[in-house]
């Protein structure tokens, strides 16, 4: 799929970037919590500022020196995305994929458990969903749960996966610290870089 190649000022196309990682751009799909294509999600690529792309091309260089790459599930992300998924929030009939990403959960409280914010980091273009791969054979490491799933066990420090999960998912927190990343302590997969460039400006152009 051809890109748009017209991104504000300031950002990149992280594949440009980082091409060795896998991108698994889950908005652009249906296999997400919604459980449709989100909108502003027009092509399945992966979208940063700079400085943050450049950040994680170093997490990158020191987790393939470990034997691993890099999974995309998402990064910058439009503002009408967010409205996509508070409109969602609302209707609270819609649990088509609730045994997928929110079994145990009322959906009703996906936003005061902090699950969904209705405004939020990736929309400033420095924050990244992400995951490793065996770079020899590609198959995803084993976190413990998988993207997007709302629960206990995707907290970081959860009792609730066993000692190699944990470490797994250690790999990726230890590099993505050094390299200038902040966790989300609910979600294992969620980093944000600490000096972003743009703190308080949120942006709504279409992921293209």
């Amino acid at each position: 799929m051809e890109k748009k190649n017209a991104l504000p000022k300031g950002f990149v196309y992280l594949d440009k970037i980082i091409p060795s990682a896998q991108y698994d751009i889950r908005y652009y799909g249906e296999y997400n919590f919604v459980g449709k294509r989100i909108d502003g999600y027009k092509a399945p690529f992966a979208i940063m500022t700079t400085q943050a792309a450049a950040a994680l091309k170093k997490v990158s260089d020191d987790l393939e020196k470990e034997g691993y790459i890099l999974i995309i599930y998402d990064s910058y992300r439009p503002e009408k995305a967010v409205s996509h998924f508070v409109k969602w929030a609302k209707d609270i009939k819609d649990v088509k994929m609730k045994k997928e990403f929110y079994p145990k959960l009322d959906k009703a409280n996906l936003f005061k458990l902090g699950f969904i914010s209705s405004k939020g980091a990736h929309e400033r273009g420095s924050t990244i969903d992400l995951s490793t791969a065996n770079k020899a054979t590609g198959k995803e490491v084993d976190m413990g749960s998988k993207f997007d799933f709302f629960g206990d066990i995707s907290f970081h420090g959860t009792k609730l996966i066993t000692k190699l999960q944990t470490s797994n998912r250690n790999v990726l927190k230890n590099a993505m610290l050094k390299n200038g990343f902040k966790l989300y302590s609910k979600e294992w997969w969620h980093y944000t870089l600490i000096k972003e460039p743009f703190p308080d400006k949120y942006f709504n152009f279409n992921v293209e």
